[in-house]
């Protein structure tokens, strides 16, 4: 059998152990032969294509990003888009795919599964929200960086007498903000699920400074205010998906907060460092178990299918089950975080 592999949208710490364990067990084990997709969905949709076998894998386990390239080109906003996506995995000689991805790339995934492609995904978002799966792998390494940069800025908030706002990843999931915000003993977290009301947040910050103690405030890109609660936009401009780009919250946060309290306040942007740089031994080992599986997912033929972590097992479960709602923070589990406020 020939197998194609492909990883798309945002790159994430882990996804060559993936495409190393599709690899290593599929020929290995299985016998089959590769083909890497390069960028995404572009790769099969345009013809771009890689030498990809156990060569080519050699030495890529602890290295960020993805050998393949990625995109967040979507076929199915393209005339003709997946007839041509058939045509080249026919030329190709492919019996089937891996896709590695998140909500959208795993979106596409399912559409092409309904329409008789044979495709297997492997979940991956450092935003941790896609439903099925209790962890996806590159969002154990991005609370990490997050955590030390908590860290590092409480030292530097307490010589200056400064509140300090963080401003993570998390488009419409927390996760990332609440763990590395309880983590990292952050005094107020925001996140998208829980709109915050700003009084508050500046009542809770003058509390900690009343403690001779100055405050670091962590929040989620796509937090929004209970009054006028728009998200905070880098612009308008939507990606092929319908995604517009966010970012300024923290800024905005800090500004309020130096307007209604008189407190120095200071933005910092975490970016693209969270998605960047080497694995950590979690995401390693999560993302290694998926491909494990997902290439054997390929060898018994099911199709239509992502790989998920439950407790400490691998399952298989239809791939509308990863995309079809996002995994969001719970009120309890904000309530937990709530305890560390002020």
């Amino acid at each position: 059998m020939r197998v194609g592999v492909l990883t798309g949208g945002g790159d994430c710490p882990g996804l060559n152990a993936v495409i190393r364990a599709v690899v290593r067990k599929g020929v290995k084990v299985h016998g089959f032969d590769f083909v890497g997709y390069r960028d995404g969905w572009k790769g099969p949709l345009e013809g771009l294509t890689m030498e990809l076998g156990v060569q080519q894998c050699r030495g890529i386990l602890p290295r960020g990003g993805t050998i393949l390239g990625s995109s967040r080109t979507n076929p199915f906003k393209i005339d003709g888009g997946v007839e041509k996506i058939k045509e080249n995995l026919a030329r190709d000689g492919v019996d089937a795919l891996v896709a590695i991805g998140g909500e959208d790339t795993l979106g596409v995934a399912t559409k092409l599964a309904e329409l008789g492609v044979d495709v297997v995904g492997v979940p991956k978002t450092i935003d941790n929200d896609l439903s099925g799966t209790d962890f996806t792998f590159g969002f154990d390494t991005a609370v990490n960086i997050a955590t030390e940069a908590i860290d590092r800025l409480h030292t530097t908030a307490e010589s200056h007498h400064r509140a300090l706002v963080v401003e993570v990843m998390g488009r419409h999931a927390g996760w990332i903000a609440l763990h590395a915000g309880i983590a990292g003993g952050a005094n107020i977290v925001l996140i998208p699920e829980q709109p915050f009301d700003i009084e508050e947040v500046c009542r809770l910050v003058e509390s900690r400074f009343e403690s001779r103690y100055s405050p670091i405030l962590v929040v989620s890109e796509g937090a929004v205010p209970k009054e006028g609660g728009d998200m905070t936009l880098v612009s308008g401009e939507k990606d092929a998906f319908g995604h517009v780009r966010l970012g300024g919250i923290g800024d905005r946060i800090a500004k309020e907060i130096e307007d209604r309290t008189g407190a120095e306040a200071r933005a910092v942007v975490l970016g693209h460092i969270q998605r960047g740089g080497t694995p950590t031994a979690f995401d390693r080992w999560l993302a290694s178990r998926f491909g494990i599986h997902a290439i054997d997912a390929v060898a018994d033929g099911e199709f239509g299918t992502m790989m998920a972590l439950r407790g400490t097992d691998i399952v298989r479960l239809p791939l509308i089950e990863g995309t079809g709602e996002l995994k969001l923070v719970s009120p309890a589990e904000y309530a937990e975080a709530e305890v560390f406020f002020g």
